[in-house]
């Protein structure tokens, strides 16, 4: 088993027999890293699942070795004292030799590929916001206030266009200024939008996610590009554990203390869940609720936001249902009937 710590440069190789005897310790340039590792008998390399993990698991698999990539937090109770890079590589090994350590599935390019063009909208959804806030601000500061939300932008054209308008000239050409960046923002958004849509209907997987009620194509694309295969969970339980969809536990002494949700695993999909089951709970949501569901019956006791992330859990289990039975959505009461 060889651990390798990562860097853009300098790579440290710290290699163990599979029972934990040192073998050798190596401190690799980029270049000679991918040449040692061509060179090298198949051996299992291990390595955390930080940037560029995934491309170096790509590349090492290819040259016959098998890949492990391990969570940085699960690395570092094994690092001994002083933190450097020939310590970091060793408790990789010491960490991945554990028999019940849990490992990081490799992603592949297409997925990565969806993975940056998610984010990308993600990014730009935050700096247009900002923009937005600091536009609101400016107008606060002469007394116009103005509600949040992009669908407002349009009254502060309305303000600048007034004639009875009292801001100065320099104010109002730095308000226009901010709503042509907010407009160009708008459009960049629009078209990784559309990207993301077509991209949506191409695979099978997400057609039949989108088939659930809350479930669109930001959801759908978001599993796709973040989630290991289904195959990997026992359960649809733990798909929804490893989405931080269940309680936080102060468990001890046989007696179970549960707290809010864990917030663990990936957030994006966590997050679109709960957007998604928050649709289904709004005014227009509940018309399709069954009179005596459980949702119903969540719903009449529950506070709002609690019912939403239960919902949100349900979600999860049932996409695991799907994707490992290739199946599409059904309504719980016609599968049980």
């Amino acid at each position: 088993m060889i651990g390798v710590d990562l860097a853009k440069n300098i790579f440290q190789l710290h290699a163990a027999s599979m029972t934990g005897q040192p073998k050798f310790r190596k401190k690799l340039t980029r270049l000679s890293f991918a040449r040692f590792m061509a060179e090298h008998p198949p051996a299992v390399v291990v390595m955390e699942a930080c940037g560029s993990a995934h491309y170096w698991a790509r590349e090492i698999v290819r040259l016959g070795h098998e890949v492990k990539l391990i969570a940085p937090h699960y690395v570092r109770p094994f690092v001994k004292r002083q933190k450097n890079d020939a310590v970091d590589a060793e408790a990789i090994v010491i960490a991945a030799q554990r028999p019940e350590m849990r490992f990081v599935e490799p992603k592949s390019a297409e997925q990565q590929s969806k993975a940056i063009l998610f984010r990308a909208r993600e990014r730009l959804v935050h700096q247009r916001t900002e923009l937005v806030n600091a536009l609101r601000a400016c107008l606060y500061e002469y007394g116009h206030v103005v509600p949040q939300g992009i669908n407002n932008v349009s009254k502060i054209a309305d303000i600048l266009d007034a004639p009875d308008s009292d801001l100065p000239g320099i104010m109002q050409e730095e308000c226009r200024d901010l709503l042509k960046q907010i407009a160009e923002q708008t459009v960049r958004i629009n078209m990784r939008t559309v990207k993301i849509k077509t991209l949506a209907t191409q695979a099978t997987s997400s057609r039949r996610l989108q088939t659930m009620p809350g479930v669109g194509p930001m959801t759908a694309l978001a599993i796709e590009a973040f989630a290991p295969p289904m195959e990997n969970f026992k359960c649809g339980r733990d798909f929804a554990a490893w989405l931080g969809l269940v309680p936080r536990q102060f468990s001890s002494g046989g007696k179970e203390r549960l707290g809010r949700i864990s917030k663990a695993g990936q957030a994006d999909i966590r997050r679109l869940l709960i957007i998604g089951a928050m649709s289904r709970l709004n005014w227009l949501g509940r018309k399709s609720i069954p009179d005596g569901s459980w949702l119903a019956r969540m719903i009449a006791r529950k506070p709002r936001m609690l019912v939403a992330t239960a919902l949100a859990n349900k979600m999860a289990r049932m996409i695991w249902a799907m994707l490992t039975k290739n199946e599409d959505y059904r309504v719980p009461a016609q599968a049980a009937a």
